[in-house]
């Protein structure tokens, strides 16, 4: 491999941005002109999370905002992290001009306490995050260190199952071609466009993720030392995976009736650290 996974990643994410900024999928304009708009990702994930006025949240790949912003407005003091300074820009932008009170630093994501200290009630990151995670078990010891004792983490993402099907087939036939269980190696991949939908071209394709199965996230999760307190795999997904994968009318995509019960398309653990009593033995 002559390529750096993480520089090519980087520059990935940073050409994603222009095209992102301008694509209806992200609304931009629509935080500022609706000051209750929230994304649909923290839609869904709202009555999970429950009351945050006052919580100390840490949004993790936080990407340009639209998240952040939404957790600031349930109630959140958050700060959001991410390795794309591009990104980051428009993230603080949009939360001047929507006026939500959020903060964001620029830092990769292995070093997330370093860059955020510690003591945080919730720990938020979702859809589309962890194949982008070389090593699982230091992403979660980083979560770990993040938690204030009896703080929560809320991870949602797609199945690791999902992600081993042939999405290009014209027979739209489910079909395993990519391997579940990681090696520790990344896969190398090459997508002129983002998972946007739209058609304007990416300047830097290429970039690289790591497959983890769904054990590895788990079993990093309790190595860490949090302990599991929710796990739900679902048949929704927050973009089309698959191009005949099918609307809900929510904002959402499903495989087609007949292959719903075949395929989870994704998953989602919440995890707690201990508290003072759990660490003292109690």
């Amino acid at each position: 491999m002559t390529e750096d996974p993480l520089a090519s990643n980087l520059a990935n994410w940073e050409s994603r941005v222009p095209v992102h900024v301008a694509s209806d999928a992200y609304d931009l304009d629509r935080f500022v002109t609706d000051p209750h708009h929230l994304s649909g990702v923290v839609r869904d994930d709202a009555a999970a999370l429950g009351d945050l006025t006052g919580s100390r949240v840490a949004h993790l790949q936080c990407h340009i905002g639209t998240d952040t912003v939404s957790l600031a407005r349930l109630g959140a003091e958050v700060v959001g992290l991410d390795f794309s300074p591009s990104a980051l820009l428009v993230a603080r932008d949009l939360a001047a001009r929507a006026g939500a009170d959020a903060r964001f630093i620029e830092a990769d994501v292995r070093h997330a306490a370093a860059a955020l200290g510690t003591g945080y009630d919730l720990v938020y990151t979702t859809v589309g995050v962890v194949g982008w995670v070389p090593s699982m078990a230091a992403w979660a010891d980083q979560v770990a260190s993040l938690l204030a004792p009896g703080g929560r983490l809320y991870l949602r993402d797609a199945h690791p199952m999902l992600l081993t099907l042939d999405e290009t087939r014209e027979d739209q036939r489910l079909v395993v071609t990519h391997p579940y269980f990681g090696d520790g190696r990344p896969q190398r991949w090459e997508d002129e466009t983002s998972y946007t939908g739209d058609a304007s071209a990416i300047s830097s394709p290429v970039h690289y993720e790591w497959h983890h199965p769904l054990s590895e996230i788990v079993q990093a999760v309790l190595d860490a030392g949090l302990r599991l307190t929710r796990f739900v795999e679902q048949d929704t997904l927050d973009w089309a995976f698959a191009p005949w994968m099918e609307t809900d009318g929510h904002g959402r995509y499903r495989l087609p009736e007949h292959q719903r019960p075949l395929v989870p398309t994704q998953f989602t653990l919440e995890a707690v650290a201990p508290d003072g009593s759990e660490r003292a033995g109690g």
